[in-house]
């Protein structure tokens, strides 16, 4: 009897038999974030044998009231790959893949055929319906969850014939109607217990016991500890709408008017980076040049029309006069699906000093 597994084992519902499904359950994690880290954390602990995060985001410390997997140690650093790292010496004994990149049209589809069951974590609509149309067309089962200031809603789309997220909201909420946690705030403690749920919800479904959200949006308050669960009903328009254009659906750049979240990453995180191009976007009669530091200088009115300068083997670390116009370029180059960007909060000042005081640290050290 292994016993890192044994309070599910001695589980007469579960036993050895059921602990074996769920260590040749293959799972994949969209976003590595609020909901993603409680997930990840619960999913791993249970012993689910190959376990995939998809995050391009990185680690900031505003991040760290709720998103558990993380700590100081981890600031700057991809959070696919920071809750990888977290999550192997939590349970070795399971295979971990970490895809420090953007979920596009482009690489869903190959992505999803590689996992069992999708559980989506993510926090804007955008990724909510790729997920759910890419879970369609691979007819895989979906855990979705999400959350909103002190509520949150749980379901399971696309199982055993059952409704999909489309079902629900067929189209994405208008542009700047919705706001975001980073706009509005969450409380700390919501997603970990709306991604527990979920993760409990891929065991049920993994394991075939009791009843999972199927056809359900469960929807719970933490502030009065009220539930509510509303029906969903399968619209098998909705469904043929997105099987119909199955075969374009790679070639997709789908736009439903929701906001990029720029990634904002201070200088002292990427200063001892070696694949990393630095792009200064500052108008060239402010730009005097950072010293020690190889930039490639595009002022932000003619990035457009300069993209060949940008280097798509790099990450990307942009810097303006105060951090504001460096956020806008993250902004037009994502637009662009040039991935890998990251805004620098430091302006050039600030950016310059903490350039000689890392400079002189390593002095020192030699």
């Amino acid at each position: 009897m292994n016993n890192r597994y044994n309070r599910h084992i001695i589980l007469s519902e579960i036993g050895q038999k059921g602990q074996d499904k769920i260590s040749n359950a293959k799972v994949l994690v969209i976003g590595a974030g609020g909901l993603g880290c409680p997930i990840l954390q619960y999913l791993a602990a249970a012993g689910i044998g190959n376990i995939g995060v998809i995050d391009f985001d990185v680690v900031d410390i505003s991040n760290l009231q709720r998103q558990i997997l993380y700590g100081t140690s981890t600031l700057g650093k991809n959070k696919a790959e920071a809750a990888k790292a977290r999550l192997e010496d939590l349970n070795n004994d399971i295979s971990i893949k970490a895809y420090p990149e953007k979920l596009t049209h482009k690489n869903a589809l190959n992505l999803f055929e590689a996992y069992d069951i999708i559980v989506d974590g993510s926090d804007n609509f955008e990724t909510r319906y790729l997920v759910s149309d890419a879970c369609i067309i691979a007819n895989k089962p979906l855990v979705f969850g999400a959350i909103y200031k002190f509520e949150g809603q749980v379901s399971v789309f696309n199982y055993k014939n059952g409704p999909s997220y489309r079902c629900l909201f067929p189209e994405a909420p208008e542009k700047g109607t919705v706001p975001n946690c980073s706009e509005i705030g969450v409380l700390g403690v919501l997603p970990g217990i709306i991604g527990t749920m979920q993760a409990n919800e891929v065991l049920k479904i993994i394991l075939e016991l009791g009843n999972t959200l199927s056809g359900k949006l469960f929807c719970y308050n933490a502030l009065t500890l009220e539930n509510t669960t509303l029906k969903i009903k399968r619209s098998e328009i909705a469904i043929k709408s997105v099987l119909k254009d199955k075969e374009n659906f790679h070639l997709k750049a789908i736009n439903l008017n929701c906001e990029v979240e720029i990634i904002s990453i201070s200088i002292e995180n990427v200063l001892s980076e070696k694949n990393i191009q630095f792009i200064d976007v500052r108008e060239t009669h402010e730009q005097p040049k950072i010293d020690y530091l190889p930039v490639t200088y595009i002022p932000l009115s003619q990035l457009e029309n300069q993209l060949d300068q940008i280097d798509i083997t790099k990450k990307k670390a942009i810097f303006c006069q105060s951090g504001m116009r460096s956020k806008r370029a993250v902004d037009i180059l994502l637009e662009h699906n040039i991935l890998n960007c990251f805004s620098i909060v430091e302006g050039a000042a600030e950016i310059q000093s903490k350039i000689k005081e890392h400079n002189n640290m390593l002095l020192n050290e030699r």
